[in-house]
């Protein structure tokens, strides 16, 4: 490319992964004529209508990502599981690349991309970060609004905090940004008790559906305790109890997980704490008697419960109040 600044075609180059737009191709002294030529002689690679792969071999997902944003035209931003993906939110690129457009435009279709437009895509969308990608809290936000159940969206946020990517307080701040959003006070709700120390949806569920829903005492979560030289976390601890109810999210654990769990146990039964232990199933499929056995080891250890029914449904026993 004689005509051009090798230093800035070379920048350019590397800044978008080797693609180019036939527009800054043309800023760079080649005409139409060089460009198709470089095309039918396989020196470059067409990838999208006017946009290019400056490379013979077969693009990496940088690449991949790059073509389908100079494709878009002005103002795009990667979005939702392709902007997860950057952010090591999600654990791999989804089948499909998602990308956010502002409202008043309508690109043509893109190959392999699925196209979103939005009148705040400009706010929405990191300023530094390349290729343009929506901010960590506006994915997570994004992709809560395309999930197909409350407990979904609740994961992501739970995701994304456990993930050290974000906090609590900045995605109420995004959440708080949008207009129209569903599931607002569930996602609220699951904000606060994050900001209080909850790391996943289980413990989140466990909450709602077992602590709340039935007047248990609330627990203390993600307390560290102290045995000798070494210290552990517990999910929730009833403290004047001396009760833990530890929950357990994973289907299997290896060996040595379990039996770290069962030490852990052990070493909390010495000072006369006592663990009970949850799996997805108890806390979603049958809270109500998860409560029940709650609340009768809280009385044993002498805490007063005031045990109440869920619901028409419910299915503890005795939904009047007992002391011990």
């Amino acid at each position: 490319m004689r005509d051009a600044p090798a230093a800035e075609w070379l920048d350019l180059l590397d800044r978008q992964a080797g693609i180019v737009t036939r527009v800054q191709v043309m800023s760079y002294g080649l005409n139409d004529k060089a460009v198709d030529w470089r095309v039918r002689s396989a020196r470059w690679r067409a990838l999208h209508r006017g946009v290019y792969a400056t490379f013979s071999g077969v693009p990496g997902r940088d690449a991949e990502l790059w073509a389908a944003v100079l494709c878009a035209g002005a103002g795009p931003a990667l979005s939702h599981h392709t902007a997860a993906e950057l952010a090591g939110l999600a654990d791999g690129p989804s089948s499909v690349i998602h990308i956010t457009v502002p409202h008043d435009r309508h690109p043509e279709p893109i190959r392999g991309a699925l196209v979103h437009r939005s009148d705040r895509i400009a706010q929405a969308t990191h300023p530094a970060q390349l290729p343009p990608r929506t901010r960590v809290e506006e994915t997570v936000i994004d992709l809560t609004q395309i999930s197909a159940s409350r407990d979904d969206a609740c994961a992501w946020l739970s995701r994304a905090v456990g993930r050290r990517l974000t906090t609590a307080m900045r995605l109420q701040s995004a959440l708080d940004g949008r207009p129209k959003v569903r599931w607002r006070a569930e996602l609220g709700g699951i904000l606060a008790d994050i900001a209080a120390g909850v790391h996943s949806l289980l413990e989140h569920r466990y909450i709602r559906d077992v602590e709340r829903a039935h007047g248990l005492p609330t627990a203390t979560r993600q307390v560290k305790t102290v045995l000798g030289s070494r210290s552990r976390y517990v999910d929730n601890l009833y403290a004047k109890a001396r009760l833990v109810v530890e929950l357990d999210g994973q289907i299997a654990h290896a060996a040595h997980t379990r039996w770290d769990d069962v030490h852990r146990d052990n070493a909390h039964a010495t000072i006369g704490i006592l663990t009970l232990r949850y799996n997805w199933s108890d806390v979603t499929l049958r809270p109500c008697s998860v409560a029940q056995e709650i609340a009768r080891v809280l009385e044993r250890r002498r805490v007063r419960v005031r045990l109440r029914r869920c619901g028409p449904g419910c299915t503890i026993a005795t939904p009047a109040t007992r002391t011990s």
